[in-house]
Parts: structure tokens; sequence; C-alpha cells
């Protein structure tokens, strides 16, 4: 199981805005859109999903998430199988930043040298409709939740 935030503003010009990650390391470095995601990760079964949400993106963004009211996103299965349980919060994060923790591979592989590659390259603010286009397909209702729950609430 993950969890993760899905960090929003509303622009007074540009209306409303998500925060996107997209994944540092070799593998990613020629892909673009459908790769990205919500600031995420793995957690135990002893951890509350909520607390790890909040670790998670402090871990990869390099500042901790704003506080006040969250939106329960409910749960994805991703394309293999894992389970990401998410929340939107409102705030703001300047992209410029963001600076991530690292995770090591053996790296070209099979060389027997290990490398050291930041989890999250970069993050961006972008429309919804952006993020529907940037992120992994299987994350999309979470925006598409959100806007739901921000025009039931008339906030949108």
């Amino acid at each position: 199981m993950s969890a993760g935030l899905l960090l929003y503003r509303r622009r007074t010009a540009g209306g409303l805005e998500v925060l996107v990650a997209f994944p540092g390391g070799p593998y990613f470095a020629r892909k673009d859109e459908g790769s990205w995601t919500i600031p995420k990760g793995e957690y135990e079964p002893d951890e509350e999903a909520l607390a790890a949400a909040y670790r998670e993106f402090a871990e990869e963004m390099g500042s901790p998430a704003p506080g006040g009211e969250r939106i329960d996103l409910g749960a994805i299965t991703q394309k293999g199988g894992k389970v990401v349980r998410a929340w939107a919060v409102e705030g703001d994060l300047d992209i410029s930043t963001v600076v991530s923790n690292e995770f090591e591979i053996e790296w070209p592989p099979r060389s027997g040298r290990r490398a050291s590659f930041p989890e999250i390259a970069r993050a961006e603010w972008v429309s919804p409709d952006a993020a529907r286009r940037k992120l992994k397909p299987t994350q999309i209702p979470f925006v598409d939740r959100l806007e739901a729950a921000l025009a039931e609430a008339g906030r949108s």
C-alpha cells in the first residue's frame, strides 16, 4: 500500500492547479506524458496511511505539506496492482525549492556499479487538464475526485 497527497491551489486568473511530480532515475529519462505521479510512497502495516502521506510528501518534495483541511480522495489500484490512498490539501509550494530524497540502484544494469538518483526529478503546477495528460492513467481519478469535491463544496 502507498499513500500520497495531491496539493492544489487556486489562481485568480488561471483557476485550479495541482502539483504533479516527475520520477527521477534513468528509467524515466525519456518519458513524459503518462509517467508523472502525485507525491506518494509505501507505508508499513502498523503506520497510519495519512501520516505516511505527509511523511512521503516531505521526503519527496523537501518541505512539509501544508496543514489544513484534507479532502479524502479514496484509493486507486495502479497497473502493477499497488493500491494508492490519497488526500488533497490546499496550499502552495515553490517548485524551485524541491529537493527529493534519493534511491540507489545498479546502473547501468549488470555493471556491478551503484548509482544514486532523486526519487523526484522535478515538480510542476499544472491545470487539471494538463494533470490528466501527465499523470499515470490510474492516478487521474484523484484529479477528477478533487474537482468533484470542490464543486460540491462550492469552492471550485
